[in-house]
């Protein structure tokens, strides 16, 4: 059905994107395609090197849910109402079990070793889809091999096997090699990138700038566009103006003259009479109003724009705001509100539209101003009153409209165009396109802008032309539909080579194919001439330009057999009436050489003006004055800047190769996004993007750009398939670009971000990819090909030796790192327990001195007294449990026994009941009844190491350990005899056991040390009396004070404070299990709150509970009463590195409830001596590095080298040495290991004080003498520990402590609640607990390798993605990282996901 316009149509203006639709939308349509030549050539030479590549590991519920992610048709919504939005139920989806049935087959097949090639087919087609065939068939011989147990699903997937993989494929580095060490402490500076001297310079003469024909003054031309519309809308009023179509491509209304003059008439006089009041119109001259007008509504946007005209007021089109996926609207909002708009224009229908709130009114979107919606259809409006009429006047320099522009950042930016260049512009474009009165035009694009907008609205009708707008969403549906109307209409084309290459068989004449460069800035650059116009006939020309030398901004002519070349076309001749020249991209605007690349810039009457508002932006851009090499400027006018970076070739023509926006700078080299994306979708196979949806971007890591790409992948595609794809796709563009991309990332097809026409939104899916909330389905990292600036490995520095001037107390010029607590022997105080060398003699005095005194209360989970002991009821108990032992067990004196409690006062009883007979006591964590088959080898473990000869318990836990859980979990017939505490004798020992000698052993201290060591300490009677005289000393304990204790009672200064401390002291202790803390997480502080305690002691995981837990209830817990400013010390019982941040966390929490900052401290111990410093009353503030710790009475600390031994300068890093009464006396091994035991025990500095006997403590820490001063007036030194020398890391010749890794990586994403790292054949692996959708695993991996790389110069090999709680804890809340390890290698850890970083 054809409407009577059929006249000779003679134009088309279309973008690239409509003639390959399936490519890539929005792309440039002046570059030709990178060879698909090139693409295959490259792969197939990687053919010869054929690497192993580790495929990443994936949780099958995460494969399979992927390879499901909903298949969305295609869209076949009407206009950009439903632009975008999801059609119908999924469809195709394969069932889960065909996914997994795919995995199997694919796996057995690549077992079985078949691979299936075949031969290249000859094809002698040029282009098209020959070079399809042909890139196919040499991928299929390209086979990049992949570990055949690598496809996530098999279990026996050997983690241990890949990692070797990746190993062998990192020795064939691509790096330079690195240059001398360097040994300087302070220049720890990056490798700055040195120039290539054989790089390519420009060595062309300087360039002129280029003038374009005359302007030509045609005499009928009109002064101003409404001239012109009144012109034809009363001479001509039945001429066509614009035809509309349908979703089905029918025409659905034709636009004539007449009706567009009377309706933008009646639009301009609502505009200006009807809305506000007559004294105080909404709207006057030279205001600005928004016009939203959905995609399909050509005819009623035309209606709007030029009644604004009329009116003199200025449009701003925009975008029809979408709730959903509409990325840009709330930028768009921004402008709206900068332009003061306070008006919409719209149509009916898109009113309706628009969302609304229950009230009927429209919502105001995020962002934007408020804002009156105007509907413009004509039934609604008033008619003008018949002498109204507009006041038409001869185009000026005042605003006619304004065009939005968003920026690479994904700011939105308001480009003003006055009316005169609005005339020129459209005088310009009729002159380089010979348009003529009547002619017809197709427009497929959008007309609310750019070329759309100056060709289908604004010159259209200065010319009376007629225009057949094709709506995007026909377009989607039917590719086609536009060269259809060209046929029906009799029209012309716009696009390149390979659009020419399917259609000359339909009789196309490559001379009608007249590319244009534009932008919003500049409005049209160049357009090549038609047929029929001077210049019009001559042959494009072409350039085959060498990649490597656009990289550095030179243009080399190359031979097109090359791979890594670019061939560009010709966009035809600088427009009339303007001049053009090409400026350095950076810096000053200096003049390029003839063969040198730079930013086109234009001087014409014909250009924007301003962004709207933006002085400054707008001086950059559009006040610039190009210089020769002198200095001089070249012309007395301004030149505005295109964006579009390109060149002036032989005979005047204009060659663009990229836009200044997907311009990225790498290691000094310019890449160009566009032909990065060219290349990508130019890897077999041809369609694995979905529908072309890809995007490169750059982002800054380590002080240099690194290239992500992110496509949408098919819904059909196979783990298998994606991999093999990203490797190709890594390959073809190292090859043809010589440069590596960062990261590459796969996501489910129709995810990405969209703009108003359906592309990607390039600035918000890079938002996401850094926020980590892109969700990608397949991630591949490769920063060990892209990332050579890291420092260079450091070398051993020459350590102080013997050889070194010792004056006095100096090492080098340096105070030798030794400090001490207070001397013991000279403090005075009545402590009368001091006269007892035995804890089980202080007791006995205090059961006959004070009987009835509270030592112990143990409070349950709702903050009532559970039970209490006082020291009568407490020695009364433990003879009991010593008949017990001698009578029931058989037991002498000397024998181990193992003491299995839950936190309470039973195994304090137990504990002076093994004295008191004279064996020795082991405390050991009962095993978990919910966790048998993990907990309970433990026990069992410490039991047969520490040779128990028996084991008492509670009943309860006796039935436990003979329950059929714990006999599938161990040998329960190889445990010692078991005594049930519950049931005691009635009578009392004959004697108490006295032991003969103080040095004997008192107890064994086990526990498992962060390197996962199982190690038991032997502490003698004097150790321990000495310890808890230290601990009194420092904390000031007297019997009238009351301590709360929160800590875990098995080992070290936890089961020191919680059994033994209160007898020596006499102090009262409150004794709550930290695990009653996941039950109420307030009852600790709520018990300090209720004592009135001074000082209280903690571990970590318990403040860490707190923190979580109450963080929001702080008011509430202030309205019943917890007060903590009684608070003194508040004690973190830790053998580890302090947690500066959570210490902090905490005391800020609970500052408003009266905690004092200074209270909160942190005390160190480890194996060899429980506790070295601890925070006490008489100390200076603590100082905030590390933290400084308050050395206990009686310790003497030195640092140590731990390789020479020899004493090291203040703040030196070093071992921690430690020499005290309370240091244990060795190691207790069953295989009497003694070097292991003399060693650490027993160690003597190799020069200087060789007399002292210190103990090795395996940390690194050093000693700082501060500014402040102790209580005995000396100045006070600081220890500052660092980390275990176990656990630190060495990579590239430095040390690194896991915790400074995980700190960083944990801030790397809100859902990182844990980490660990170690190292396994020099690679770094990070292991990461997620708290989130398995789907946001893959997110974390560049995040993750971004942090580490910023802030410890270090690329992780292995990123591990697990469940929370994977990470193995010890009992004081220490990392497990070699249980981790051996766990991860031993492929024990059930992981959501694995990536191996190339």
């Amino acid at each position: 059905v054809l409407p009577k316009c059929c006249l000779n149509c003679r134009c088309i203006m279309c973008a690239c994107s409509a003639c390959q639709f399936e490519c890539y939308p929005e792309s440039l349509p002046f570059v030709l395609d990178v060879h698909t030549e090139a693409v295959q050539a490259a792969l197939a030479k990687h053919k010869e090197r054929k690497m192993a590549v580790p495929m990443p590991s994936k949780r099958r519920s995460l494969v399979v849910q992927t390879s499901m992610d909903a298949y969305t048709p295609p869209d076949t919504s009407s206009g950009s109402e439903d632009e975008g939005s999801v059609q119908g139920d999924s469809q195709g989806t394969p069932t889960s079990s065909q996914g997994s049935i795919n995995m199997e087959h694919w796996i057995s097949q690549a077992i079985h070793g078949s691979t299936t090639s075949t031969t290249s087919s000859s094809s002698t087609q040029s282009g098209g889809s020959g070079a399809a065939h042909r890139l196919a068939d040499v991928m299929q011989s390209t086979d990049i091999s992949i570990d055949p147990y690598s496809a996530g699903v098999p279990v026996s997937s050997r983690v241990s096997a890949k990692i070797q993989q990746l190993v062998n494929t990192l020795k064939r580095p691509k790096r330079p090699p690195l240059r001398e060490f360097f040994v300087d402490d302070f220049e720890e500076l990056l490798e700055v990138q040195q120039p290539d001297p054989n790089q390519p310079k420009p060595e062309g003469a300087p360039m002129l700038a280029m003038r374009g024909e005359q302007l030509g003054v045609v005499t009928n031309w009109p002064p101003s566009l409404e001239a012109a519309l009144q012109r034809w809308g009363t001479i001509s009023p039945k001429a066509p103006c614009l035809t509309t179509m349908d979703t089905n491509g029918k025409p659905l209304y034709i636009l004539t003259y007449g009706k567009l003059w009377t309706r933008s008439m009646k639009v301009a006089y609502n505009i200006l009479h009807k809305l506000g009041t007559k004294q105080e119109p909404m709207v006057r001259p030279g205001d600005r109003v928004a016009l939203v007008f959905p995609n399909n509504d050509p005819a009623a946007f035309m209606v709007a724009f030029y009644g604004c005209l009329l009116a003199e007021v200025v449009p701003v089109p925009i975008e029809v705001p979408l709730t959903r996926k509409d990325a840009g609207s709330q930028q768009i909002g921004f402008l709206l509100g900068s332009c003061g708009v306070t008006v919409a224009l719209t149509s009916d229908a898109c009113h309706k539209g628009l969302p609304k709130s229950p009230t009927g009114e429209i919502p105001q979107f995020k962002g934007w101003p408020k804002l009156l919606w105007f509907v413009t259809e004509s039934k609604h409006l008033s008619k003008p009153p018949r002498d109204w009429f507009p006041h038409i006047k001869d185009a000026n320099n005042d605003t006619a409209y304004i065009e939005y522009k968003t920026c690479k950042d994904g700011s939105v930016l308001g480009v003003t165009v006055t009316r005169i260049a609005q005339l020129t512009h459209c005088q310009a474009l009729t002159q380089a396109c010979g348009y003529t009165e009547a002619e017809t035009i197709v427009n497929v694009l959008d007309f609310k802008k750019d070329v759309g907008l100056w060709h289908g609205i604004l010159t259209s009708v200065m010319n009376m032309m007629h225009v057949i707008s094709i709506p995007y969403s026909l377009m989607k549906v039917n590719p086609l539909s536009w060269i259809q109307k060209v046929c029906q209409y009799k029209g012309s084309i716009s696009s390149c080579d390979a659009f020419l290459n399917v259609f000359q068989s339909k009789g196309l004449r490559q001379e009608v194919i007249c590319p244009c460069a534009s932008s919003p800035e500049a409005l049209t650059v160049a357009i090549r001439r038609m047929e029929g116009i001077p210049d019009g006939n001559q042959p494009p020309g072409r350039g085959v330009l060498s990649m490597h030398g656009l990289t550095y901004g030179v243009i080399r002519v190359d031979s097109e057999e090359k791979l890594s070349v670019l061939t560009v076309q010709d966009v035809g001749l600088v427009m009339p009436g303007a001049i053009m020249c090409a400026v350095k991209p950076d810096g000053i605007p200096q003049l390029c050489r003839t063969d040198e690349i730079g930013e086109l810039c234009v001087c014409a009457i014909a250009t924007g003006t301003s962004y709207y508002g933006l002085s400054g932006m707008t001086k950059n851009t559009f006040e610039v004055f190009p210089m020769t090499s002198s200095g001089a400027p070249i012309s007395e006018y301004p030149f505005i800047r295109t964006g579009l970076l390109g060149f002036i070739g032989p005979g005047g023509l204009v060659f663009v190769v990229g836009k200044m926006d997907g311009l990225m700078v790498v290691s000094g080299r310019r890449h160009n996004a566009d032909d990065i994306v060219a290349t990508a979708l130019a890897v077999e196979p041809m369609k694995f993007v979905y529908r072309g949806r890809i995007a490169v971007f750059s982002v800054s890591v380590l002080h240099d750009e690194r290239i992500v790409i992110v496509a949408e992948q098919r819904p059909d595609s196979t783990e298998e398939d994606s991999f093999q794809w990203m490797s190709r796709v890594l390959q073809a563009i190292d090859s043809i670009h010589q440069v590596g991309v960062y990261c590459l990332a796969l996501v489910p097809a129709n995810t990405l971000p969209k703009t108003p026409l359906g592309g990607i939104h390039l600035s918000e899916t890079k938002q996401l990819f850094l926020e980590g909330s892109l969700h990608p389905c397949n991630v591949l990292m490769c920063p060990h090909t892209c990332v050579t600036n890291l420092p260079k490995p450091r070398q051993k520095q020459p350590e102080i030796g013997p050889a070194s001037v010792m004056v006095g107390n100096l090492v080098s010029g340096k105070r030798i790192a030794q400090a001490s607590g207070r001397d013991l022997g000279q403090i005075e105080d009545n402590d009368q327990a001091r006269k007892f060398l035995f804890l089980s003699e202080v007791l006995q005095w205090r059961a006959q001195t004070t009987p009835d005194h509270v030592l112990y209360t143990l409070l349950n989970c709702r903050g009532t007294i559970a039970n209490s002991l006082t020291c009568a009821q407490l020695h009364k108990r433990a003879e009991k449990i010593a008949v017990m032992l001698m009578e029931r067990g058989h037991l002498q004196d000397g024998d181990h026994v193992a003491l299995v409690y839950p936190p309470g006062i039973d195994l304090i009883a137990a504990f002076y009941g093994c004295l008191y007979a004279g064996c020795v006591p082991i405390t050991v964590r009962p095993p978990h009844p919910q966790n048998i088959a993990t907990t309970l080898p433990t026990v069992k473990m410490i039991v047969e190491v520490s040779r128990s000869a028996c084991l008492m318990t509670t009943q309860l836990i006796c039935k436990l350990l003979r329950s059929r859980e714990a006999a599938a979990a161990v040998d329960v017939r190889t445990w010692p005899p078991v005594l049930d505490t519950d049931d005691l004798p009635k009578k009392r020992p004959a004697q108490i056991y006295k032991p003969s000698n103080p040095d004997t052993l008192a107890y064994l201290d086990f526990s498992v040390s962060t390197t996962g060591m199982l190690a038991g300490v032997k502490m003698s009677h004097a150790a321990t009396s000495a310890f808890c005289r230290s601990i009194k000393l420092q904390c000031e304990l007297y019997p009238s004070r009351e301590v709360a204790i929160c800590l875990d009672p098995y080992c070290g200064l936890g089961f020191v404070l919680w059994c033994l401390c209160s007898v020596y002291s006499g102090h009262q202790s409150i004794l709550i299990p930290p695990s009653e803390l996941e039950t109420n997480p307030a009852l600790w502080l709520l018990a300090v709150s209720q004592y009135k305690v001074r000082d209280t002691f903690c571990s970590y995981s318990v403040m860490e509970l707190c923190t979580k837990g109450l963080g929001s209830q702080t008011e509430s817990l202030k309205g019943r009463g917890l007060d903590l400013s009684r608070v003194r010390t508040c004690v973190v019982v830790a053998e580890e590195r302090p947690r500066i941040a959570l210490t902090q966390s905490f005391s800020k929490l609970f500052k408003d409830l009266g905690l004092h900052p200074r209270a909160v401290s942190t005390s160190f111990g480890c194996r060899v001596n429980l506790a070295i410093c601890l925070q006490g009353t008489s100390g200076p503030d603590p100082t905030t590095v590390f933290v400084d710790m308050r050395i206990l009475p009686g310790v003497r600390i030195i640092i140590a080298n731990p390789e020479t031994k020899g004493p090291l300068g203040d703040s030196h890093l070093g071992e921690i040495w430690v020499h005290s009464a309370h240091n244990a006396s060795g190691y207790f091994t069953i295989y009497g290991d003694e070097s292991l035991q003399s060693d650490h025990f027993n160690s003597r500095l190799s020069f200087g004080d060789t007399q002292t006997i210190w103990a090795r403590t395996g940390y690194l820490g050093f000693l700082r003498r501060t500014e402040l001063t102790d209580a005995n007036g000396e100045r006070h030194d600081a220890l500052y520990v660092v980390g275990a020398l176990d656990e630190a890391m060495e990579l590239r010749g430095m040390r690194y402590h896991p915790i400074d890794i995980e700190t960083s990586v944990i801030r790397a994403h809100k859902s990182i609640t844990e980490c660990a790292v170690f190292t396994w054949t020099n690679l770094l692996v990070v292991v990461v607990e997620l708290d989130g959708s398995e789907q946001e695993a893959l997110d974390l991996v560049p995040l993750v390798t971004n942090v580490v790389l910023e802030e410890h110069y270090l690329i992780v090999g292995v990123v591990v993605v697990v469940d929370i709680g994977v990470i193995p804890i010890n009992s004081r809340g220490e990392k497990q990282r070699m249980h981790l390890r051996d766990g991860f290698l031993a492929d024990q850890l059930d992981p959501i996901y694995v990536a191996y970083n190339m």
